[in-house]
């Protein structure tokens, strides 16, 4: 009970999941980079992970972390303002070794679930439920290929998703190295080179999203 009744143990539970998430954008990068070699391969991976029911699984349990880390976040996020009181709005020179990101975790974080919530009705909703449901939407939920190119060929969308990324960069570069510091894989040599690898972690995985975006936005 300890992980609920205690700020310690919500703060593991959220870096868990957190973490978990991460290996999620990683995966899911991957498999959309197929797509930028191969339409035919990346329509392949789309029908492997349809309907089938390790990939109804696989989405229950994403689902499950996502869930849980924003309950988590918000959570958090009300006890430590209930613990500050007052205090939080007395004007204080922040520390330089305080990020802008650790400062403002919880309004990017709102920002990248109204993004994931567009991004589930324009390609999880078309796709995997549309299959599940058979509903008639006009689009071939296998034809991820295709649902990439008439989405991005609409320069708004391309925006939308820039903005997306940059916003999960920043909660990135905060969120990798604060998660191994919670779980304790860190000492004083080694926290700063988990907020290094933080760093470029976050940049690799959100230009290669955004390059994506742009490929099939003005080159495909």
């Amino acid at each position: 009970m300890w992980l609920f009744n205690s700020s310690i143990g919500r703060k593991l539970v959220m870096s868990l999941s957190g973490l978990f998430l991460i290996l999620f954008l990683t995966f899911h990068l991957a498999m959309n980079f197929v797509a930028v070699f191969s339409g035919e391969a990346y329509n392949m991976v789309c029908e492997f992970l349809g309907a089938n029911w390790y990939a109804l699984v696989g989405t229950l349990i994403l689902a499950l972390g996502f869930v849980v880390h924003i309950i988590y976040a918000f959570w958090l996020t009300i006890q430590n303002r209930k613990a500050r009181g007052n205090d939080r709005y007395a004007v204080i020179a922040k520390p330089k070794q305080v990020e802008w990101a650790s400062q403002n975790m919880l309004v990017l974080g709102i920002i990248v679930v109204v993004f994931f919530i567009l991004h589930l009705a324009q390609f999880w909703y078309k796709m995997q439920f549309n299959e599940i449901a058979g509903l008639d939407l006009g689009v071939d939920p296998h034809d991820g290929y295709q649902l990439i190119l008439d989405t991005f060929s609409n320069p708004l969308f391309v925006i939308l998703y820039l903005v997306w990324f940059v916003a999960i960069w920043f909660h990135l570069t905060h969120g990798f190295w604060s998660a191994i510091q919670t779980i304790g894989w860190n000492n004083n040599v080694w926290l700063t080179r988990w907020k290094a690898i933080s760093n470029v972690y976050a940049t690799i995985i959100c230009a290669g999203f955004a390059f994506i975006a742009i490929y099939f936005g003005f080159i495909a």
